[in-house]
């Protein structure tokens, strides 16, 4: 589909995110169809973009929600995902969290840490719950990503080795207060080789086995998101392979998989499209300057990380350049040594890719507000998220002022 990227300038001004809503339900359908062959639930990962019209539109495709704070829970929840449907994961949650988890009765809390079991344990007992919990193993394999979105080494934050995790099931065996239902494993994001997956995958499923032998029935298999996207040339694990891998990884136990896709289902359905305000010449170095700022999109501050750049309805005297925003840092570009078409005032340019980890990582700094979000479905937009003014940014303040 065709977007209209001036006419949505014109209405709604620039900087804003756009999301081609069509294009979300197209991967969510061919991702749930990678797994026909087996019962499975797709929980969205809520952190990569949070906007509830977009988590409301997975949730009517099916979607369950992996969440990352008790915040990211509220959300699935206000739009309708039942809370069977919703993984409470992360490796820092503070007891209110672990309490109020418990109370709304998810499907699990994604467990990251002996010390964490214990809370939850703790906590549990307290309320006089049975808290259902998955574990997160951490299979120490190279996933041949970004260093700061790997997550599967020993040297990560994240989840736990195979020996520890025994122990943590066996500490479940033995509670009255946990119920140990799931296993969860998840080695990085942006993924775009296979084997390091299917490494991982087996890995964890000899666990499952013998966990069995022991008993220890687990009903869940969780196997993580990451599936990569197209940013610049990448090629991308094919997503029938991707559910072969997993099906012959688990054949022979009666286990219900969970995928957790974010980037995946909606990093290609987003536009962020942001306005010329000049050109200036420091030396002999050309800089593109606009609206937007890394407050709005800091994956290329944050990780150097690439995305198509294009200035719309210009093509000819391309030239090299930095594209920069008005942020006070040196940080603030979108990015560095770009070949781009001379500019002139207003004109737009469209950076893709842009529809995961980009909104949701937005900040105020500088006191800028948070731009506007677009819904495109069926060839009509409407807003789904207002451009923040300035007032919204100082109402937590105003009243303490003395």
């Amino acid at each position: 589909m065709s977007i209209n990227y001036k006419e949505l300038a014109d209405k709604y001004q620039t900087p804003f995110y756009a999301y081609d809503f069509d294009h979300i339900t197209q991967q969510y359908t061919e991702l749930k169809e990678a797994f026909r062959a087996r019962k499975s639930l797709l929980a969205y990962a809520v952190k990569a973009n949070s906007n509830l019209s977009v988590v409301k539109h997975l949730a009517e495709q099916g979607a369950g929600a992996d969440c990352v704070s008790i915040g990211e829970v509220k959300r699935a929840l206000k739009v309708g995902i039942a809370p069977y449907k919703i993984i409470f994961s992360g490796v820092g949650k503070i007891d209110d969290e672990i309490r109020q988890a418990l109370e709304l009765d998810i499907l699990m809390i994604n467990v990251e840490s002996e010390a964490e079991l214990d809370r939850v344990e703790v906590i549990a007992k307290e309320l006089g719950k049975e808290a259902r919990i998955s574990v997160r193993v951490n299979p120490n394999i190279d996933p041949k990503t970004h260093p700061y979105i790997s997550t599967g080494l020993h040297e990560n934050k994240f989840g736990v080795d195979i020996d520890t995790a025994k122990r943590m099931y066996i500490k479940c065996k033995n509670s009255e207060n946990l119920d140990a239902i799931g296993i969860h494993c998840h080695i990085g994001s942006q993924l775009t080789e296979l084997e390091p997956i299917k490494e991982s995958i087996n890995i964890v499923a000899d666990l499952v086995r013998n966990l069995k032998a022991i008993k220890m029935e687990i009903s869940f298999f969780d196997v993580g998101g990451g599936l990569g996207i197209v940013y610049d040339d990448e090629t991308l694990i094919d997503t029938k392979e991707y559910g072969q891998v997993i099906m012959e990884a688990l054949f022979g136990l009666d286990i219900t998989v969970v995928c957790e896709p974010g980037r995946f289902l909606v990093g290609n359905s987003g536009t962020f499209i942001t306005k010329v305000l000049y050109e200036k010449i420091n030396g002999d170095k050309r800089f593109v300057i606009v609206d937007g700022a890394m407050n709005d999109l800091i994956r290329p501050s944050l990780y150097n990380a690439y995305h198509k750049i294009e200035v719309l309805e210009k093509s000819e005297n391309a030239s090299d350049c930095n594209l920069v925003g008005p942020v006070c840092e040196s940080g603030d570009f979108f990015a560095k040594n770009i070949e781009l078409p001379a500019t002139e005032h207003n004109d737009l340019v469209a950076i893709y890719s842009a529809g995961a980890y980009c909104f949701t990582m937005a900040s105020n700094y500088n006191t800028r507000g948070k731009v506007a979000e677009i819904a495109i479905e069926n060839g009509k937009d409407r807003l789904i998220r207002k451009r923040e003014i300035f007032e919204d940014l100082i109402a937590l303040e105003e009243e303490y002022i003395k």
